[in-house]
Protein backbone atom coordinates (compact mmCIF):
# COMPACT_ATOMS: atom_id res chain seq x y z
CA UNK A 1 0.00 0.00 0.00
CA UNK A 2 1.40 3.55 -1.07
CA UNK A 3 0.37 5.60 1.83
CA UNK A 4 1.96 8.96 0.37
CA UNK A 5 -0.35 8.74 -3.06
CA UNK A 6 -3.96 8.79 -1.07
CA UNK A 7 -5.41 12.30 -0.83
CA UNK A 8 -8.58 14.08 0.60
CA UNK A 9 -9.73 15.00 -3.13
CA UNK A 10 -9.75 10.97 -3.86
CA UNK A 11 -11.54 10.38 -0.65
CA UNK A 12 -14.23 12.78 -1.64
CA UNK A 13 -14.80 11.43 -4.88
CA UNK A 14 -14.97 8.09 -3.32
CA UNK A 15 -17.79 9.41 -0.97
CA UNK A 16 -19.64 11.42 -4.03
CA UNK A 17 -19.46 7.56 -6.07
CA UNK A 18 -20.31 5.92 -2.76
CA UNK A 19 -23.86 8.41 -2.16
CA UNK A 20 -24.63 8.77 -6.05
CA UNK A 21 -24.17 5.45 -7.56
CA UNK A 22 -23.03 6.63 -10.83
CA UNK A 23 -19.59 8.22 -11.89
CA UNK A 24 -20.65 10.94 -14.18
CA UNK A 25 -23.06 12.29 -11.57
CA UNK A 26 -20.33 12.33 -8.90
CA UNK A 27 -17.96 13.96 -11.02
CA UNK A 28 -20.76 16.54 -11.38
CA UNK A 29 -20.85 16.67 -7.66
CA UNK A 30 -17.37 17.23 -7.80
CA UNK A 31 -17.16 19.64 -10.85
CA UNK A 32 -14.50 17.63 -12.54
CA UNK A 33 -14.63 15.59 -15.52
CA UNK A 34 -15.53 12.14 -15.40
CA UNK A 35 -12.49 10.54 -16.81
CA UNK A 36 -10.53 12.65 -13.93
CA UNK A 37 -12.55 11.40 -11.60
CA UNK A 38 -12.60 7.55 -13.13
CA UNK A 39 -8.66 7.69 -12.94
CA UNK A 40 -8.13 9.05 -9.31
CA UNK A 41 -10.37 6.23 -8.11
CA UNK A 42 -8.74 3.24 -9.89
CA UNK A 43 -5.35 4.98 -8.88
CA UNK A 44 -6.65 4.99 -5.19
CA UNK A 45 -7.80 1.24 -5.52
CA UNK A 46 -4.28 0.30 -7.17
CA UNK A 47 -2.45 1.71 -3.91
CA UNK A 48 -4.64 0.32 -1.41
CA UNK A 49 -5.09 -3.25 -2.85
CA UNK A 50 -8.56 -3.05 -3.02
CA UNK A 51 -11.83 -2.79 -5.41
CA UNK A 52 -13.97 -0.10 -4.13
CA UNK A 53 -17.39 -0.40 -6.95
CA UNK A 54 -18.34 -2.94 -8.39
CA UNK A 55 -18.85 -1.15 -12.11
CA UNK A 56 -20.92 -4.39 -13.68
CA UNK A 57 -23.62 -3.05 -12.15
CA UNK A 58 -26.35 -0.67 -13.04
CA UNK A 59 -26.53 1.40 -10.64
CA UNK A 60 -23.27 0.79 -9.05
CA UNK A 61 -22.41 -1.32 -6.27
CA UNK A 62 -19.98 -0.11 -3.45
CA UNK A 63 -18.36 -3.69 -2.36
CA UNK A 64 -18.45 -4.81 1.09
CA UNK A 65 -14.74 -3.98 1.55
CA UNK A 66 -15.43 -0.21 -0.29
CA UNK A 67 -18.37 0.06 2.67
CA UNK A 68 -15.26 -0.04 5.40
CA UNK A 69 -12.85 2.47 3.59
CA UNK A 70 -16.77 4.49 2.71
CA UNK A 71 -16.44 4.57 6.28
CA UNK A 72 -13.36 5.59 7.29
CA UNK A 73 -12.76 8.42 4.28
CA UNK A 74 -16.03 10.26 6.29
CA UNK A 75 -14.49 9.67 9.12
CA UNK A 76 -10.53 11.65 7.76
CA UNK A 77 -13.28 13.83 5.77
CA UNK A 78 -14.94 15.44 9.27
CA UNK A 79 -11.38 15.49 11.19
CA UNK A 80 -10.23 17.44 8.63
CA UNK A 81 -12.70 20.39 7.88
CA UNK A 82 -13.01 20.28 11.73
CA UNK A 83 -8.81 21.17 11.82
CA UNK A 84 -9.67 24.56 9.64
CA UNK A 85 -13.03 24.98 11.91
CA UNK A 86 -10.83 24.72 15.12
CA UNK A 87 -8.50 27.43 13.93
CA UNK A 88 -11.20 29.99 12.69
CA UNK A 89 -13.03 29.69 15.84
CA UNK A 90 -10.18 29.54 18.16
CA UNK A 91 -9.51 33.44 16.27
CA UNK A 92 -13.19 34.16 17.19
CA UNK A 93 -14.09 33.83 13.25
CA UNK A 94 -17.62 33.14 13.65
CA UNK A 95 -18.08 32.37 9.75
CA UNK A 96 -18.60 29.21 7.66
CA UNK A 97 -21.89 26.95 6.60
CA UNK A 98 -24.42 25.44 8.30
CA UNK A 99 -26.83 22.67 6.49
CA UNK A 100 -30.56 22.37 8.35
CA UNK A 101 -32.45 19.36 7.25
CA UNK A 102 -36.30 20.13 8.57
CA UNK A 103 -39.45 17.81 8.15
CA UNK A 104 -42.23 19.70 6.69
CA UNK A 105 -44.89 20.08 9.47
CA UNK A 106 -42.64 22.17 11.07
CA UNK A 107 -41.26 24.30 8.61
CA UNK A 108 -43.80 26.61 7.67
CA UNK A 109 -44.05 28.09 11.27
CA UNK A 110 -40.75 27.46 12.71
CA UNK A 111 -38.69 28.66 9.89
CA UNK A 112 -40.22 32.29 10.08
CA UNK A 113 -39.46 32.88 13.65
CA UNK A 114 -35.64 32.39 14.06
CA UNK A 115 -34.45 32.10 10.22
CA UNK A 116 -34.01 35.97 9.49
CA UNK A 117 -32.92 37.10 13.08
CA UNK A 118 -30.25 34.44 12.51
CA UNK A 119 -28.86 35.50 9.59
CA UNK A 120 -29.02 39.20 10.79
CA UNK A 121 -27.56 38.54 13.79
CA UNK A 122 -24.47 35.98 12.01
CA UNK A 123 -23.98 37.73 8.61
CA UNK A 124 -21.14 35.46 7.84
CA UNK A 125 -22.88 32.46 8.73
CA UNK A 126 -24.99 30.51 5.75
CA UNK A 127 -27.79 28.91 6.97
CA UNK A 128 -28.48 26.38 3.93
CA UNK A 129 -31.96 25.33 4.83
CA UNK A 130 -33.39 22.01 2.93
CA UNK A 131 -37.17 20.44 3.50
CA UNK A 132 -37.29 16.61 3.91
CA UNK A 133 -38.95 13.83 5.69
CA UNK A 134 -37.24 12.40 8.93
CA UNK A 135 -36.40 9.47 7.24
CA UNK A 136 -34.29 11.57 4.34
CA UNK A 137 -32.83 13.88 7.13
CA UNK A 138 -31.40 10.73 9.02
CA UNK A 139 -29.77 9.71 5.85
CA UNK A 140 -28.51 12.71 5.30
CA UNK A 141 -27.00 13.02 8.74
CA UNK A 142 -25.17 10.10 8.49
CA UNK A 143 -23.30 10.73 5.27
CA UNK A 144 -22.28 14.37 6.56
CA UNK A 145 -24.67 15.59 3.66
CA UNK A 146 -26.65 17.71 6.88
CA UNK A 147 -25.12 19.34 9.55
CA UNK A 148 -28.13 19.12 11.76
CA UNK A 149 -31.87 18.43 11.69
CA UNK A 150 -35.03 19.83 13.02
CA UNK A 151 -37.44 17.53 13.55
CA UNK A 152 -39.63 15.59 16.02
CA UNK A 153 -38.25 13.43 18.72
CA UNK A 154 -37.56 10.78 20.92
CA UNK A 155 -35.87 8.78 17.82
CA UNK A 156 -36.26 5.29 18.60
CA UNK A 157 -33.08 3.47 18.28
CA UNK A 158 -30.90 6.35 16.64
CA UNK A 159 -27.59 7.01 17.45
CA UNK A 160 -27.81 11.08 17.27
CA UNK A 161 -27.66 13.44 20.16
CA UNK A 162 -30.98 14.91 20.14
CA UNK A 163 -31.14 18.36 21.95
CA UNK A 164 -34.99 19.02 22.57
CA UNK A 165 -35.46 22.74 22.02
CA UNK A 166 -39.51 23.17 22.91
CA UNK A 167 -42.40 20.98 22.92
CA UNK A 168 -45.65 21.98 21.30
CA UNK A 169 -49.45 20.63 22.01
CA UNK A 170 -51.79 19.60 19.60
CA UNK A 171 -55.03 21.65 18.76
CA UNK A 172 -57.80 19.68 16.79
CA UNK A 173 -59.83 21.94 14.42
CA UNK A 174 -63.39 20.86 13.46
CA UNK A 175 -65.56 21.66 10.14
CA UNK A 176 -67.86 25.04 11.03
CA UNK A 177 -71.34 22.49 11.30
CA UNK A 178 -69.12 19.90 13.48
CA UNK A 179 -71.28 18.97 16.53
CA UNK A 180 -68.33 18.57 18.67
CA UNK A 181 -68.03 22.19 18.94
CA UNK A 182 -70.63 22.28 21.09
CA UNK A 183 -67.83 21.02 23.38
CA UNK A 184 -65.37 23.57 24.88
CA UNK A 185 -62.40 20.65 25.37
CA UNK A 186 -61.90 17.28 23.36
CA UNK A 187 -61.01 14.26 25.01
CA UNK A 188 -59.22 11.65 23.08
CA UNK A 189 -61.78 9.10 22.90
CA UNK A 190 -64.17 11.56 21.14
CA UNK A 191 -61.70 11.46 18.02
CA UNK A 192 -63.10 8.88 15.45
CA UNK A 193 -60.81 7.78 12.32
CA UNK A 194 -63.17 7.89 9.62
CA UNK A 195 -63.58 11.64 10.64
CA UNK A 196 -60.51 12.49 10.48
CA UNK A 197 -58.05 13.46 7.60
CA UNK A 198 -54.50 12.89 7.78
CA UNK A 199 -50.75 13.66 6.36
CA UNK A 200 -49.82 10.65 4.15
CA UNK A 201 -47.59 7.82 5.10
CA UNK A 202 -43.87 8.80 5.26
CA UNK A 203 -44.61 12.12 8.02
CA UNK A 204 -44.02 11.75 11.71
CA UNK A 205 -46.81 14.01 12.20
CA UNK A 206 -49.26 10.96 10.98
CA UNK A 207 -47.77 8.58 13.09
CA UNK A 208 -48.30 10.69 16.19
CA UNK A 209 -51.86 11.10 15.77
CA UNK A 210 -52.99 7.43 14.63
CA UNK A 211 -51.24 7.03 18.23
CA UNK A 212 -53.31 9.48 19.86
CA UNK A 213 -56.44 7.91 18.31
CA UNK A 214 -55.05 4.49 19.73
CA UNK A 215 -56.01 0.95 18.08
CA UNK A 216 -58.72 1.86 15.86
CA UNK A 217 -58.47 1.01 12.54
CA UNK A 218 -58.97 3.24 9.21
CA UNK A 219 -62.52 3.28 8.25
CA UNK A 220 -63.49 5.07 5.07
CA UNK A 221 -65.23 8.52 5.86
CA UNK A 222 -68.70 9.51 5.50
CA UNK A 223 -67.47 10.10 1.09
CA UNK A 224 -66.36 6.41 0.88
CA UNK A 225 -65.11 7.23 -2.68
CA UNK A 226 -63.44 10.24 -1.50
CA UNK A 227 -59.90 9.19 -0.41
CA UNK A 228 -57.39 11.70 0.16
CA UNK A 229 -54.01 12.04 2.44
CA UNK A 230 -51.83 15.18 2.17
CA UNK A 231 -48.32 16.30 2.52
CA UNK A 232 -49.66 19.72 3.55
CA UNK A 233 -51.19 20.43 7.06
CA UNK A 234 -52.70 23.57 5.03
CA UNK A 235 -54.33 21.44 2.55
CA UNK A 236 -55.66 19.45 5.42
CA UNK A 237 -56.97 22.31 7.27
CA UNK A 238 -58.89 23.63 3.95
CA UNK A 239 -60.26 20.55 3.51
CA UNK A 240 -61.93 20.23 6.75
CA UNK A 241 -63.33 24.03 6.37
CA UNK A 242 -64.77 23.47 3.16
CA UNK A 243 -65.68 20.06 4.09
CA UNK A 244 -66.30 17.79 6.84
CA UNK A 245 -64.63 15.78 9.58
CA UNK A 246 -61.77 17.41 11.36
CA UNK A 247 -57.56 17.38 12.07
CA UNK A 248 -54.92 17.80 14.23
CA UNK A 249 -52.57 20.52 14.06
CA UNK A 250 -49.24 21.46 15.84
CA UNK A 251 -49.93 24.68 18.20
CA UNK A 252 -47.62 27.14 16.42
CA UNK A 253 -50.02 26.99 13.54
CA UNK A 254 -52.81 28.36 15.44
CA UNK A 255 -51.13 31.78 15.09
CA UNK A 256 -51.06 31.78 11.02
CA UNK A 257 -55.33 31.15 11.27
CA UNK A 258 -57.88 34.13 10.90
CA UNK A 259 -60.00 35.20 13.30
CA UNK A 260 -62.80 33.39 11.75
CA UNK A 261 -60.34 29.58 11.60
CA UNK A 262 -59.59 30.00 15.43
CA UNK A 263 -62.99 29.51 15.89
CA UNK A 264 -63.33 25.71 14.99
CA UNK A 265 -59.74 25.15 17.16
CA UNK A 266 -60.51 23.08 20.52
CA UNK A 267 -58.23 21.91 22.67
CA UNK A 268 -57.65 18.47 24.32
CA UNK A 269 -59.45 18.62 27.61
CA UNK A 270 -56.68 16.61 29.37
CA UNK A 271 -53.40 17.59 31.88
CA UNK A 272 -51.57 15.42 29.57
CA UNK A 273 -52.56 16.96 26.39
CA UNK A 274 -51.07 15.08 23.05
CA UNK A 275 -47.92 17.11 22.60
CA UNK A 276 -44.72 16.50 20.58
CA UNK A 277 -41.42 17.46 21.31
CA UNK A 278 -39.18 19.40 18.81
CA UNK A 279 -35.93 18.82 18.72
CA UNK A 280 -31.84 19.69 16.95
CA UNK A 281 -29.96 16.63 16.42
CA UNK A 282 -27.04 15.80 14.90
CA UNK A 283 -24.24 13.48 14.66
CA UNK A 284 -22.41 11.70 18.11
CA UNK A 285 -19.00 12.93 16.01
CA UNK A 286 -19.79 16.52 14.67
CA UNK A 287 -18.30 19.46 13.50
CA UNK A 288 -19.79 23.15 13.65
CA UNK A 289 -19.90 22.70 17.65
CA UNK A 290 -20.20 26.74 18.04
CA UNK A 291 -22.74 27.30 15.09
CA UNK A 292 -25.13 24.78 16.25
CA UNK A 293 -24.86 26.11 20.03
CA UNK A 294 -25.30 29.42 18.05
CA UNK A 295 -28.36 27.94 16.21
CA UNK A 296 -30.25 26.50 19.39
CA UNK A 297 -29.87 29.35 21.19
CA UNK A 298 -31.42 31.61 17.97
CA UNK A 299 -34.63 29.42 18.12
CA UNK A 300 -35.22 28.54 21.72
CA UNK A 301 -35.13 32.87 22.08
CA UNK A 302 -37.32 33.63 19.34
CA UNK A 303 -40.16 30.73 20.19
CA UNK A 304 -43.46 32.27 21.36
CA UNK A 305 -43.54 32.68 25.36
CA UNK A 306 -46.47 30.04 25.45
CA UNK A 307 -44.65 27.38 23.95
CA UNK A 308 -40.81 28.42 25.85
CA UNK A 309 -42.51 28.59 29.01
CA UNK A 310 -44.14 24.84 28.56
CA UNK A 311 -42.42 21.64 30.69
CA UNK A 312 -42.01 18.01 29.54
CA UNK A 313 -43.44 16.77 33.26
CA UNK A 314 -46.83 18.08 32.69
CA UNK A 315 -47.27 16.94 29.02
CA UNK A 316 -48.32 13.58 26.90
CA UNK A 317 -45.38 13.53 24.57
CA UNK A 318 -46.86 11.53 21.66
CA UNK A 319 -44.71 8.35 20.22
CA UNK A 320 -43.36 8.79 16.68
CA UNK A 321 -44.55 4.43 16.10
Amino acid sequence: MNKSNISITQLEYVLAVDKHKHFKKAAKECNVTQPTLSMQISKLENDIGTILFDRSKSPILTTEEGKLIVGQARAILREYKKLYETVAFSKGNLTGQIKLGIIPTLSPYLLPIFAESFSNEYPEIELSIDELKTDEILEKLERDELDVGLLVTPLEGASFIERALYYEPFVLFFSPDHPLLSKDHINEGDIKLRELWLLKEGHCFRSQVLNICGPQKIESKKNSNLKFESGSLETLKNMVTRGSGYTLLPQMMVSSLSEKEKKLIRPFHSKRVPTREVSLIHGRIFLKEKLIDLLEEQIIKNLPEEIRSLKKDNLHIVDLD
